[in-house]
């Protein structure tokens, strides 16, 4: 599917979509002439580059804004975006679970080869993507993604060099992949962190076999950690103990979709639950979280999940939903905007089509950013600017959330 963005600062927005060739003609008129609209207005230096032939020009986004809060468009077009992630120089990555990565810049949209071969399939695909702090000089992109395995796939984690360019990611090399395969086709988690040190957290579903969440010996429900070249460190929880995987830093986790560090360094990530019980939870080293003998939900078919909601030995989430709302994607803000929001957690809902905003410092109580462009939410991250940047799968776009006046008739409800 074609992509265009907005230029910055003037954001209008400029939908490709397919055409037929009877509507070419038409739509290239429309862009010759936004195109001398721009130039008279002294932008033409921000025009989109057009990647496909025909397109759709409908005008300057309308910022949704209520409460102080405006919500801009910056691409449109995309097909199930999945993950997004800045580079130093402002250009924007976006990976696509149907295998994309896409690499945004300088009012040009590039599709980035080199990838690996992912499956595709269920809720499974080219899933995060992740720039290193130290991408000035390493060029490293990282990624999760579905690979194939004996008796199904699993998720895998990989890394390869951008080129200067933004084509193609070289030398792309495997670094983890997890034991054993399954056949279900959900529960991949697929979040990836840089921690503090410079290793690696990746999260892992549980693959839809709820019990190997609690058994060591399997990579399920768990968060890893790993180095930057694919070893384990050695201050691991579970090196050298029989039978567990050396990789596991928690388990007892269900599906976790979002994942980030706090200001102090510390973990923490939003999973989903069953029919109830969605998490928000402070990671710690070699702790068991509980899943499936503890949950805040219960099974789709009604019954009771494990042994209910307590267990010594077992952690606590930190805030937990019910009704779910399908967390994915999660930020802890610096405040850098919106000052009394710093250390806000910020969490997508896919089920609920809405922001979820929790206050830490007034026990994860909760307020609820919801509007048009707030359709399944699958991931946020804060952006070099202080701004909110969020990709809705329901509308196929990346947008951008900034303090704004009240003054347009669209509005964004925060219950």
């Amino acid at each position: 599917m074609p992509v265009t963005i907005t230029p910055p600062r003037s954001y209008p927005r400029i939908s490709h979509t397919p055409t037929r060739s009877a509507r070419i003609k038409s739509a290239c008129a429309r862009v010759r002439h936004a195109a001398g609209t721009i130039a008279a207005l002294g932008l033409m230096s921000t025009v989109v580059a057009w990647l496909h032939t025909g397109g759709a020009l409908i005008g300057p986004a309308q910022a949704q804004q209520a409460a102080g809060l405006a919500i801009n468009a910056v691409a449109t077009g995309l097909d199930e975006p999945w993950a997004v992630e800045f580079l130093p120089d402002g250009g924007i990555l976006i990976s696509e679970r149907g295998g994309r990565l896409l690499l945004l810049g300088e009012g040009n949209v590039r599709s980035v080869s080199g990838l690996p071969e992912v499956v595709v399939g269920g809720q499974g695909g080219l899933l995060d993507v992740m720039v290193p702090r130290d991408f000035a000089t390493s060029r490293d992109v990282f990624i999760s993604f579905a690979k194939a395995q004996p008796g199904g796939e699993g998720t895998a984690l990989g890394v390869g060099h951008l080129s200067e360019d933004g084509t193609t990611l070289a030398g792309f090399r495997l670094l983890f992949e997890m034991s054993p395969g399954s056949e279900a086709g959900r529960h991949f988690g697929g979040r990836i962190v840089e921690a503090a040190d410079g290793r690696l957290f990746l999260t892992l579903g549980d693959r839809g076999e709820d019990d190997a969440a609690q058994d060591l010996s399997r990579h399920n429900g768990s968060v890893i950690r790993i180095n930057r070249d694919g070893s384990v460190p050695a201050d691991n929880p579970f090196v050298g103990q029989p039978g567990a995987r050396p990789e596991i830093w928690s388990y007892g986790h269900r599906n976790p979709q979002g994942a980030t560090l706090d200001a102090d360094g510390n973990l923490w990530i939003s999973e989903h639950g069953a029919r109830g019980g969605d998490e928000v939870n402070l990671i710690r080293r070699g702790a068991n979280y509980g899943w499936p003998t503890i949950a805040y939900g219960r099974h789709y078919s009604g019954r009771q999940i494990g042994e209910g909601q307590r267990k010594p030995g077992m952690e606590q989430p930190a805030h937990y939903w019910d009704p779910s709302i399908a967390p994915s994607g999660h930020v802890i803000y610096s405040g850098r905007l919106w000052p009394e929001w710093r250390g806000h957690h910020f969490v997508g809902s896919l089920k609920f089509d809405l922001i979820s905003r929790l206050d830490p410092g007034a026990g994860f109580s909760e307020a609820r950013i919801k509007a048009p462009q707030t359709g399944r939410v699958r991931d946020m991250t804060e952006g070099p600017d202080g701004a909110i940047w969020f990709l809705s799968v329901d509308q196929g776009a990346l947008y951008r959330m900034t303090p704004g006046d009240t003054r347009t008739r669209h509005r964004v409800s925060q219950d």
